[in-house]
């Protein structure tokens, strides 16, 4: 997962709104968002490889979501434990989030660089394992790419803006929102961050779609909740830039 775009009880008829693009090698094995059948309470797409996921909800209202940190001397790494492991162990388990994020920050050096999000619709909290500080996410907008929560690269800024403009109806177009991640315009190259990439390549990153030869985004993910605990869950799929599917699920969160 490479940009995360939410708004977090700010708005007045949904807890969590939330955007999200997971950008990956296209020859990684992936499964769709689906109910696992080991764990029928959990919603989530998943990472054949390491057998982890990039983001998930459960019945009763866990919610997990993670990003790589972009280092350059991790780019190549094959050491470490699967980062996609942390979403999961948090949504197959029963401990508070902030305990939970706790316990990662103690295990941090185990991963390579991630940004991980887990709580519920009413309370998010975050850590990455470079400063290793958990803290509750304040109300409102925020998002997170490959730095820390709310570094303003431009694909954070621009998610946000357009993510405002969506929220500020009442009801929320789930296609605004996945046209807003479906952006591939690219940043000035004066506005890019450096992290060690070469301009080209931090260009060819800096949209909040990427469509690259080998790499890019290959799903997107829309979640809802609503005041009454309603949930939307809406994934769509693509390859090489091109929409191949979307799977949708309605529920209502389980007290």
């Amino acid at each position: 997962m490479c940009l995360i775009n939410f708004q977090l009880n700010s708005h007045s008829r949904y807890k969590l709104v939330m955007a999200a693009n997971r950008d990956e090698e296209y020859s990684r094995p992936t499964e769709a968002a689906h109910f696992w059948e080991e764990h029928p309470d959990l919603l989530a797409g998943r990472d054949l490889r390491g057998m982890g996921t990039w983001l998930g909800i459960t019945r009763d209202g866990r919610i997990s979501a993670l990003t790589n940190v972009r280092n350059t001397k991790e780019l190549l790494s094959t050491h470490g434990k699967s980062r996609g492991h942390l979403v999961r162990g948090y949504l197959t388990g029963d401990a508070h989030p902030k305990e939970y994020l706790k316990k990662i920050a103690e295990e941090g050096g185990d991963y390579a660089g991630f940004n991980l999000l887990a709580g519920t619709p009413d309370e998010l909290y975050y850590v990455n394992n470079y400063r290793n500080e958990v803290t509750r996410v304040e109300d409102g907008i925020h998002g997170l790419s490959n730095h820390h929560l709310d570094t303003p690269w431009p694909k954070v800024v621009k998610g946000n803006e357009r993510l405002k403009f969506v929220v500020d109806d009442d009801d929320v177009d789930i296609e605004a929102l996945f046209k807003l991640l479906r952006d591939d315009e690219t940043a000035a190259v004066d506005s890019l961050p450096d992290t060690g990439l070469s301009k080209e390549i931090e260009k060819n990153l800096s949209p909040l779609f990427i469509n690259m030869d080998k790499y890019g985004t290959r799903c997107s993910t829309v979640i809802l909740i609503d005041r009454s605990d309603n949930v939307t869950f809406v994934e769509r799929t693509y390859v090489k830039g091109e929409a191949t599917g979307d799977v949708r699920y309605d529920f209502a969160l389980e007290s």
